[in-house]
């Protein structure tokens, strides 16, 4: 156990001096934040309601997709993977650390989105503590989830940089936090139904842990543990 905590924390410290990952799991969702919560609040003072959830949806879904995959392909896709398997290290134990670290991360991130809305752009502070904070760990998990599956299904970071824009950009534009989803067109609507961006957006919103927004999130963090778990097998069989 205490060689698993160690991993663990490794890989935070590694993620703090790895420019790519810092860039997106916190300069360029806070960026993001500072510039466009000015905007959001002027141009419509409603949007004061919900400006720390969408920004946070924003920067989780940017951290999880786009900066907890790229790890693990430089990983498994080096010569690092046999320098574990020389080890008797499981392969496992790498993704488990990236995910666990990642999360961290984006937790952080989100608590400096939460303190500094409100301070810089008069948001409204979720009134159900405990409702909005479960509800962002869960939105977490399930878009690590995803992160993960990426990082271990592409193979090389020049393709991962474009299969996951295939999927954050739809998460953020499909997802209710640039504007209302009721404004879509219908088969958009139900598209945005395989985004965690778009249940954990209404889950965020709601004051209370709303099953109908929950359990979507759930589903998708055991499709992708499966898928997971699948894909770990087979890596550790080439």
């Amino acid at each position: 156990m205490s060689a698993f905590l160690f991993g663990v924390a490794l890989q935070w410290k590694l993620d703090l001096r790895n420019k790519g990952i810092l860039l997106t799991y916190y300069i360029v969702p806070l960026v993001f934040f500072a510039f466009m919560g000015g905007i959001f609040s002027s141009i419509n003072p409603a949007a004061k309601e919900t400006l720390i959830q969408s920004m946070t949806i924003f920067g989780v879904t940017m951290g999880a997709i786009l900066g907890a995959s790229a790890p693990l392909v430089e990983l498994y896709g080096s010569e690092i993977k046999k320098a574990y398997k020389m080890g008797g290290i499981p392969l496992w134990a790498a993704t488990a650390n990236n995910f666990i670290s990642a999360f961290i991360h984006l937790f952080l991130m989100s608590l400096i989105i939460f303190f500094l809305a409100p301070i810089f752009f008069d948001a409204s502070i979720p009134t159900e503590f405990g409702v909005y904070f479960i509800s962002l760990a869960v939105f977490i998990l399930a878009s690590l989830g995803i992160g993960t599956v990426l990082g271990l299904l592409v193979k090389s970071t020049s393709k991962l940089t474009i299969v996951a824009q295939f999927v954050f950009l739809p998460s953020i534009m499909l997802g209710g936090i640039m504007f209302p989803s009721d404004l879509l067109p219908k088969a958009f609507i139900t598209a945005s139904v395989v985004f965690p961006a778009t249940w954990g957006f209404k889950q965020m919103t709601s004051r209370v842990l709303d099953i109908r927004f929950i359990l979507p999130l759930l589903v998708i963090l055991c499709i992708s543990g499966i898928m997971v778990g699948i894909r770990l097998k087979s890596i550790g069989t080439e």
